[in-house]
Parts: structure tokens; sequence; C-alpha cells
């Protein structure tokens, strides 16, 4: 194996390349820096670079020399968006607000369980201001482009992450997910998203809340396998988040997995490509053995989608109240969204509260006959990278979340969200497909997502980095 292919190397890969001595971290650490160096103004996918990256690289290198590597994850270059709190690195949440506050002496709790694995943190990511967009833009850093065409978005919130995954600027990365910033760009650019149940990645010592208990942590990654070590490695119960604490035993599941596919939901329109794709998944399911039935969506959504951009609104407002400064530093767009979030009655607010109860009952029922629920990941491929989102999805107008009527009902349902590829668009873009489990069924999603690897293949990279 030669050195020179080091970014192309997933958790799995490297991890041998290390223990058969192939490889060192620190050589590929260094070699991640130049890499990042040279391709990255092209993307702008990260907003700093860690500046104890030669050091921490050095400390696995140690280990593993004398046998005691931490976990598989043990001199592995990760990615880390730029809203979770990174010691050694300022956290900016793409907003003036945070910006200025200087480095960060502590790791919020999914980082510190990467470095305790021994993963070697490569930087910080872009992402859009208080991660409340469907695209990668801010004030502060710019516009971050997709790997497969950098003219395009990678969609967002995590927008850096998965670009900087699929460029072969990390090995893989974490992000955040609260309606669908992880699957989203997950799918805009190939790769394995996952969104966590509620409570499977404990969270504690982050920034503030703007999405209730919705937002998760989770993995971005270019295989099953390799999303399953960072899983493992962010999953189980800590004290400090209670809910980390609540995860119930998995039943035996049959070979033969019981799959609802929706393909639209109620008059939403979704792009053709994206449909044609995501029925030769299915297809391609059924050929694997599973009982693969198309039908509509079985819980009503109408109500909580259209109340679903309050939440974040109705966030910003109670930031913009704990956080005095805001007021002053953060982009006015934000600013509007926080006016509109303070403008909704608390009644009103109750009763989208209430909606997610019920929906979380309804998916609870649901997923005592069922196993599965596929969907795409979104109505729309990828548009212009400084665009906010498209608008027009199949020669409809359609608004600011026409792009995103898939994903929102995932996270307020607390229940596991996987993007993986269904194939390439007629424009050689990728198309996401999302799977949904039961509560605490991450296993079982990445097992599909593995068998369909080793039935079609995995990943590859854009044909134009071959040549960087």
């Amino acid at each position: 194996m030669t050195k020179d292919v080091f970014w192309k190397l997933g958790i799995c890969e490297l991890s041998q390349a290390y223990r058969n001595g192939a490889m060192t971290p620190i050589e590929v650490a260094e070699a991640y820096r130049a890499r990042i160096d040279r391709i990255d103004p092209i993307l702008n996918c990260y907003v700093a670079i860690n500046p104890a990256l030669a050091d921490e690289a050095a400390e696995s290198a140690d280990r593993i020399a004398a046998g005691a590597p931490r976990s598989p994850l043990e001199g592995v270059p990760v990615a880390v968006k730029d809203n979770l709190v990174t010691r050694g690195m300022p956290v900016s949440w793409g907003s003036a607000v945070f910006a200025e506050q200087g480095i960060c002496s502590h790791d919020e709790l999914p980082v510190s369980r990467l470095r305790e694995a021994g993963a070697v943190i490569l930087g910080k990511t872009n992402t859009p201001e208080f991660a409340v967009e469907g695209y990668t833009h801010n004030r502060l850093y710019g516009t971050t482009g997709n790997a497969w065409n950098p003219a395009l978005t990678p969609g967002g919130s995590s927008g850096g992450s998965v670009s900087a995954v699929a460029a072969g600027l990390a090995a893989a990365a974490i992000g955040t997910d609260g309606g669908g910033s992880i699957r989203r760009p997950a799918g805009y650019t190939g790769l394995l998203g996952l969104k966590p149940t509620i409570g499977a990645v404990p969270r504690a010592g982050g920034l503030p809340q703007v999405l209730l208990d919705f937002e998760v942590v989770g993995g971005l990654a270019r295989s099953a396998a390799d999303q399953r070590v960072l899983h493992a490695v962010l999953a189980g119960e800590d004290r400090a988040d209670p809910m980390s604490r609540r995860r119930i035993s998995g039943q035996p599941l049959p070979e033969s997995l019981r799959i609802l596919y929706v393909p639209v939901l109620g008059d939403n329109p979704c792009d053709p490509g994206i449909l044609k794709c995501c029925g030769e998944l299915a297809d391609r399911l059924r050929d694997l053995g599973h009982q693969v039935t198309e039908d509509a969506m079985p819980f009503d959504l109408a109500a909580l989608n259209d109340f679903w951009p309050r939440f974040g609104q109705i966030g910003l407002a109670a930031m913009r109240n704990a956080i005095p400064e805001m007021a002053a530093k953060a982009s006015s767009p934000y600013l509007d969204m926080a006016d509109m979030g303070a403008s909704v009655a608390a009644p009103d607010f109750y009763a989208a509260l209430d909606l997610v109860r019920d929906l979380r009952a309804a998916t609870s029922a649901f997923f005592a006959d069922w196993n599965v629920i596929m969907t795409p990941s979104s109505a729309a491929q990828p548009w212009a990278a400084a665009e906010p989102f498209p608008p027009e999805i199949a020669g409809r107008p359609v608004g600011p979340r026409g792009h995103a009527v898939y994903t929102g009902w995932v996270n307020a349902a607390g229940l596991p969200g996987l993007n993986l590829s269904a194939g390439m668009d007629g424009d050689g873009m990728p198309v996401g497909a999302q799977l949904v489990g039961d509560l605490f069924s991450e296993s079982m999603l990445l097992d599909m997502a593995a068998s369909l690897e080793a039935d079609h293949g995995g990943w590859r990279f854009p044909d134009w980095l071959d040549d960087e």
C-alpha cells in the first residue's frame, strides 16, 4: 500500500494500515494537512485546523507502537462540525455571536468520546449561522461547495463535514441533525449519514439548543463498517444526559424485513430522478429478500410540517433573550427569525408539542408490525451553492423547506434515520435514500446498508479528485 492513497482510506482501512505498519498517524496527519491546504480552497469545508494536530497524531503513534490503541479510531483523522465545542479551537457556530469568545477549554461530550477513543481531530467544519439552514453559508466563512460539484451546495447544516469526508479531506466526521442536517447533506454527497435515536449519543457541555431534543449528534462516513465504528464510540449512556439512560433492548429481527416505502409525502413534489433511484433501491431490497410495500405515509404530518420552522424560530428567540449580544452581532435574517419565534403564542407552541407526543406514540405503535420506513432523503437534488434553497422542484414552486419535507418528522419522533446512496442521477450526482427504524435500531439500519454495499458496491470518490 502506497502512502499517497491515505486520503482514500476510511476508519477501518486506516486502522488496519496502522496495525500492519504500512502507515503511521504522524504521516497521515501531515499528509491530510497538506491535502487540505491544496484542495479546501476549492470547497471551503474547514473554518479552523486543530493547532494540536501533530501532537495528537504523535500520541496515537506512540500508543499504536506500544500495542495499546484505545479503539479502531486510534490515530484516525476526524472532522468536527463548528457548532460542537472542541478543546483548543474556537466554536463560532457560523456566527459573530460566538466567534469572539476565544479558544474553548473543554470538549463537549461527543467530542470527548472521540478523543478518548484515540481519534485525531483535524479541525472544525463550516456550518450556516446557528445551523438552521439547508445550505452552508455564513458571513464569517463564506460558502461551502459540494465535493461532487463545487458550484453546487452540499446542503446543510452539516455541509462542511460532508464535503470534507466526500473529498478525502477527513476519514470521517461528526455533525448534528435537528431536522435532516446530517441525512440530506449525506444524500447530496453519497455518504452514510446517521441521525441516531434521541439519547443514543449523549450530549453535555455544548452550546445552547435551539431545536429542543430534536437535534442529535451523529457520524458521517463512506461505508457502513466505518459508520458502525464511529457510532459505537459516540453512543452509550452517560449520567450527564438522562435521555441516554433510557435505552431499550432490541428484539430479534427476521431475515426478511417489513419495509414501507413512501416515495412522496402528500402533494409535495419530488425530483423525478430521485424517485427513479429510490424506486430502484426498493427493488434491490426486494431482491435481497425483504418485503417492500409502497404506500402513503401512515402518519398525518401536515400540521407538524406547517409548524416545523417555528421550532427553530422559537429557539433563536429564547437564545436572544439569554445572550444579549446576539441582538448586535447576529446576522439580520436570524434576528428576523427570532422575532417570528417571539411572536408565537404559548398555546400554539404547546399544541405543537402535543403533535410531537402524538407522533411519538403513533410511530411506537407502527413499529410493532413494521421494521423500516424508507423515503427519499430530500425532495430536490443539490442546487447553486450560494442559494438557500431550490425555488422549484419538478417544475413546481416551493418554499424554503420544500426540499426538506422527508426528514424533520424523524427528529420529532426521536427515531434513528440513516442516509445511504440510492445511486446517481443523470448529472452524475449522488441521490440519497433515508431508512428509518424503531428506537435504538441503528445496528439494523447499518446491517441493511452493509448488505447493499456487499451486493452492489460501495463508495467511490468524485472523479476530479483523482487529479488533485
